[in-house]
């Protein structure tokens, strides 16, 4: 199934910012971003994102921002005797076809949809919903950006989890690389992430969920959220 986009929230900075994704760019996403970047850019080698998954990832899973599907293609599931489904979230519509490609053993239903708007999901809900490496890649400040939480929560069963990762300007230890590698993808408009604090992060969470956990890696936050308070 493929679900047509929320058309009404798209603005240049967000077109932008998923623009750079395309059919040929996404054939080395793999190697540059998890192999490359995440290691020795970042300082947060991809098995410890994968072990975010492993750890939270259910039957009943949305992704949000699902670059090539290679977290989902990896990670375990928690049934293995049922299989899980899946529904990939996303305004790139190539992104949408390598991840779907990818995981098609798992029959994935599809959304075009701009996570910054209220998003075409009707009642479905989740049981864990997870927006890996999404909100750097968002225009504006996070206390903007937060809005996806707020798009999310009802979509969250009453047990389920929110998780992801991403990368953060202030308040963490940013390496030389990351500093310049950072700059370019703000000029470029892949990342709006110049504001973009820890400590923003946190309180975004708090103000919207009772249980939160924040892991540091390097440049990168990973976040746990259960318990909407909204």
């Amino acid at each position: 199934m493929s679900v047509p986009p929320n058309q009404t929230f798209l603005d240049d900075e967000v077109i932008a910012g998923q623009a750079v994704y395309t059919d040929g760019s996404l054939k080395y996403y793999d190697w540059l971003v998890l192999k490359i970047s995440n290691r020795w850019v970042w300082k947060c080698p991809t098995p410890r994102l994968l072990t975010m998954y492993n750890d939270c990832v259910t039957n009943q899973h949305l992704d949000v921002g699902v670059g090539t599907g290679y977290f989902l293609d990896c990670c375990h599931f928690p049934d293995p005797d049922s299989p899980p489904s899946i529904t990939l979230l996303d305004l790139n519509r190539a992104s949408l076809d390598e991840a779907t490609g990818r995981i098609a053993r798992y029959s994935p239903q599809t959304v075009t949809a701009n996570v910054l708007g209220p998003l075409p999901l009707g009642e479905t809900q989740f049981d864990s919903i997870s927006l890996n490496y999404l909100l750097h890649c968002l225009p504006g400040n996070l206390a903007a950006k937060a809005c996806v939480f707020d798009h999310l929560i009802p979509h969250m069963n009453p047990n389920g989890i929110v998780f992801g990762s991403t990368i953060l300007s202030q308040g963490v230890k940013r390496s030389f690389f990351a500093r310049k590698l950072m700059s370019y993808y703000n000029r470029k408009g892949i990342f709006h992430n110049e504001q973009d604090c820890l400590e923003d992060l946190e309180r975004e969470l708090v103000q919207r969920f009772q249980d939160i956990q924040i892991e540091i890696s390097g440049s990168v936050a990973i976040f746990r959220a259960r318990q909407p308070l909204i």
